[in-house]
């Protein structure tokens, strides 16, 4: 990965987009990301335990219908460095507004899925819309995951307690048992692949066991509301009403409440996963363009 650290295209895209790199980031920590086509910029944050690499579809789509695609690997996950410290929202913000800052992007609109929702919600909460088009929350953790008298609809303490537990017992084993709710593999009719669930263990697997514990207290027990309460920006908000992992009663139906100009998208069944699954990823895919051509 030598050969391309130091490689940094300018604000014109001066290799044509289609490149990757890092981004030194204000800490002195790495972030990887890939850069794909040229046109508007569309920027992907996503998921835990994930990486970059869950996007693949999604920013092959976009980069083919004349947009930019970015997506970059959080601290502690992939290709990025792997600290110890530095597991909560307002870093991994401070680190997205380090890559839109870096790459000089502008009129961007941001995608974010499941705690990349969290991500993406704090960026404008700190950092505002000044470079932002539009936002995309797909499954996405705002306003609250964690369950308490002002939120009755989240998930119990308990829950996260559990998930620590596992990846702290063998995470290994953990992550090919998570993937089943993670896609609603464990519903009749779905469409996950054995494919779907080995890509999941597989980029687990790249996110550090500290980034994985300490990740399950950032995104269960962030509060998003102010965040979202600054957003004035068109925003579609996308969720599975089979979500198991983020319900949708907690959060995206709460998101399309609180912030202005919000659309929100519910797809009848859909799972944690929507993006990576065949037929929801399609929907999605395209109901992304078209949010994306307004």
């Amino acid at each position: 990965m030598g050969l391309f650290h130091h490689h940094h295209h300018n604000a014109e895209g001066g290799t044509g987009g289609n490149c990757m790199g890092y981004v030194t980031t204000r800490d002195g920590e790495e972030i990887f990301y890939k850069d794909w086509g040229q046109g508007r910029p569309v920027v992907f944050i996503h998921g835990w335990p994930l990486n970059a690499d869950a996007w693949e579809d999604q920013m092959k789509f976009v980069a083919e219908n004349g947009y930019r695609a970015i997506a970059h690997d959080r601290r502690g996950h992939g290709r990025s460095s792997q600290p110890f410290n530095g597991y909560n929202f307002d870093t991994f913000a401070d680190d997205l507004n380090d890559l839109i800052n870096h790459l000089d992007l502008r009129d961007v609109t941001l995608v974010a899925h499941s705690m990349g929702g969290g991500e993406l919600a704090r960026y404008i909460g700190r950092h505002g819309t000044g470079r932002i088009a539009q936002a995309v929350l797909l499954s996405a953790i705002p306003p609250l995951m964690l369950q308490g008298p002002g939120n009755p609809e989240g998930v119990p303490e308990q829950v996260f307690e559990d998930i620590k537990a596992g990846i702290l017992r063998e995470r290994s084993q953990y992550w090919k048992d998570a993937s089943e709710g993670f896609f609603s593999a464990n519903r009749p009719g779905n469409k996950v692949t054995q494919g779907n669930r080995d890509a999941f263990w597989f980029m687990a697997m790249q996110e550090n066991i500290q980034a994985g514990v300490k990740c399950v207290d950032a995104f269960a027990r962030t509060d998003f509301h102010e965040d979202l309460r600054k957003f004035d920006i068109p925003t579609l908000i996308v969720h599975g009403d089979d979500d198991q992992i983020v319900p949708i009663d907690a959060t995206g139906r709460k998101s399309a409440e609180i912030i202005p100009n919000a659309t929100l998208k519910v797809y009848e069944g859909g799972s944690h996963g929507i993006a990576l699954v065949p037929g929801d990823k399609e929907k999605f895919n395209n109901d992304l363009l078209d949010f994306l051509k307004l």
